[in-house]
């Protein structure tokens, strides 16, 4: 296993989180410059279209059922540490989730917090809709494929929901986040409505320019300055990472060790995704969790620095499949 130098994190001393789950992506959204809430301006968001939802049972089987994954899709993932799969989902799949995700987040948060990032994580231990995503066999196994790994663990599940006006996401990588000591680690990122420039995309930087361009960074990740020297520094190097908005359907998948930000919201409907996070079966927690890594021992309860990150509630959820297409249903740019 890798220790957290390798994964390029920052050691400092074990500091943990003192707050709930809300309270740390409060903090963290508040990382980001120049882009704090901003309610003017904001543009109309083009209505979703209408789409009668599958069932709770439709959506089980069709998550339970195998992604035609292609060789040329896990070659990108491998070069550039992120790739964007088309037709994951069915309409009617993202249609049921977003409906059963726009209650959630009003049960706990209420109709409208504008200008907020609201997130609500480990929803499968109490939803069964989520749970039929974060226990999906569809995902888990293009995770433990993208990883080259025998199996995938789920660490945790989410919903995140940046409401109307909210500012952008910092830049980082997730290995500063997850006490996690491995690089094979992946994240998805399913988008449950259409997702234009003006609503926040998902924004990735390829390993081959971060290697040149974001070598060697002095700033710690827990400082706003992280985010302005990581800016400055692709700005410098003329890297322009992949922000192409999102449709429905698609799901990215991003690698433990992958620069990435999300734009501002300025539009007047919420940018809802779900999201899972996945990891080799056999990695450990690293020995020394910091504040970034957030309230981790609620998703890996029971489990000290450096044991098993293997508690009830992070079953095996993917396997390594061998069968493949040769091209068609994975989008991906070179």
């Amino acid at each position: 296993m890798r220790s957290p130098e390798h994964l390029g994190q920052s050691v400092r001393p074990y500091s943990p989180w003192v707050g709930d789950d809300q309270e740390w992506w409060d903090w963290y959204i508040s990382l980001a410059a120049g882009s704090g809430p901003d309610l003017t301006r904001l543009a109309s968001a083009p209505r979703p279209v209408a789409v009668a939802p599958a069932s709770d049972r439709e959506v089980e089987q069709a998550l339970a059922a195998p992604y035609p994954l292609t060789e040329e899709a896990v070659g990108f993932f491998g070069r550039h540490g992120f790739v964007r799969l088309a037709d994951v989902l069915a309409s009617a799949v993202v249609a049921a989730l977003a409906e059963r995700a726009d209650r959630l987040i009003e049960a706990a948060h209420g109709l409208e917090r504008p200008g907020r990032f609201l997130a609500l994580e480990q929803l499968w231990l109490t939803d069964p809709l989520m749970r039929s995503v974060a226990m999906s066999p569809r995902l888990g196994d293009i995770a433990a494929r993208l990883l080259d790994v025998d199996a995938v663990r789920l660490y945790h599940d989410n919903i995140l929901s940046k409401e109307s006006g909210c500012g952008r996401t910092p830049w980082h990588r997730d290995s500063d986040h997850y006490p996690l000591d491995s690089t094979a680690v992946v994240t998805s990122w399913i988008p449950l409505r259409d997702i234009p420039d003006g609503m926040g995309p998902l924004a990735c930087v390829s390993r081959q320019d971060a290697t040149g361009a974001l070598g060697s960074l002095s700033a710690s990740p827990q400082e706003r300055s992280f985010d302005e020297l990581v800016t400055a520094r692709l700005r410098a190097a003329g890297v322009r990472p992949d922000a192409t908005p999102f449709s429905a359907g698609e799901v990215s998948f991003h690698a433990v060790d992958c620069f990435h930000t999300a734009g501002a919201n300025r539009t007047t409907a919420p940018r809802r995704v779900l999201s899972s996070t996945y990891y080799a079966d056999g990695t450990r927690i690293i020995a020394e969790p910091t504040a970034m890594s957030g309230v981790w021992t609620d998703f890996v309860p029971g489990v000290r620095p450096g044991e098993l990150a293997a508690s009830p509630l992070n079953p095996v959820v993917g396997v390594r499949r061998s069968t493949f297409r040769s091209e068609g249903t994975a989008s991906w740019r070179s």
